[in-house]
């Protein structure tokens, strides 16, 4: 049985703590929504290195469009711990979880700042979550919660380079409804470095977006 939890944690980063406004509206079109950055988010799981029997943190999980991806790597004796601030966007996810009948995902519905994570997990996987890739704590409270040397993998949007300034507008326009804070949007993965030493940076869509992969440090 899929495990929701709702903590209604006191928040500790305000773009992270409070989702947009969108993410509680239009969480019912999300998936359409996005749908044509498919190939990306495919990319990105197809990328990180999962065994059957996993344990993988889906950070900021949405609605739960990886959670297909990331059930067919670490398998049915592999587990997958949603956390995301969004309780609507998390009912979505749920109804998913539901229809496939999968028993090993654990959806916490908490910033992730103050997400109660009970386990330590093989992997952690951020999608699109740009906001919450900025706030140290978020960070903190997902780390402390990884195996030393644990592969991690991101992707999202970035401003592209000062050489394609004219797709500025439309990326803005793109994320510009679920992101609060554009702040750190050139090098969105640069708090995750700091927590993966050997964090290795691909640019995609003409500089537009990007693929961050590399492991938790090992002590």
């Amino acid at each position: 049985m899929t495990d929701v939890r709702s903590m209604p944690a006191p928040p500790t980063h305000r773009s992270e703590a409070y989702p947009s406004e969108a993410y509680r509206s239009e969480a019912g079109r999300y998936d359409r929504r996005t749908d044509a950055f498919r190939h990306w988010r495919e990319l990105l799981i197809q990328q990180l290195p999962l065994r059957r029997g996993d344990t993988v943190l889906d950070v900021g999980c949405g609605t739960g469009l990886c959670l297909p991806l990331l059930q067919h790597k670490v398998g049915p004796t592999g587990s997958i711990i949603g956390i995301d601030a969004s309780e609507q966007m998390l009912q979505v996810a749920a109804d998913r979880v539901a229809e496939h009948g999968w028993d090993n995902v654990r959806l916490i519905a908490s910033p992730v700042a103050t997400a109660p994570i009970a386990a330590t997990a093989d992997a952690a996987v951020f999608c699109a979550v740009h906001d919450l890739m900025q706030c140290p704590t978020a960070l903190g409270n997902v780390f402390d919660h990884l195996r030393p040397g644990a592969p991690v993998a991101a992707a999202g949007g970035k401003w592209p380079g000062l050489w394609m300034w004219p797709l500025q507008a439309w990326v803005t326009q793109l994320h510009a409804p679920f992101i609060n804070d554009f702040t750190g949007f050139d090098q969105p993965w640069r708090q995750l470095a700091r927590h993966v030493p050997d964090l290795h940076i691909r640019e995609l869509a003409f500089g537009a977006g990007y693929l961050a992969l590399g492991h938790a440090y090992s002590c």
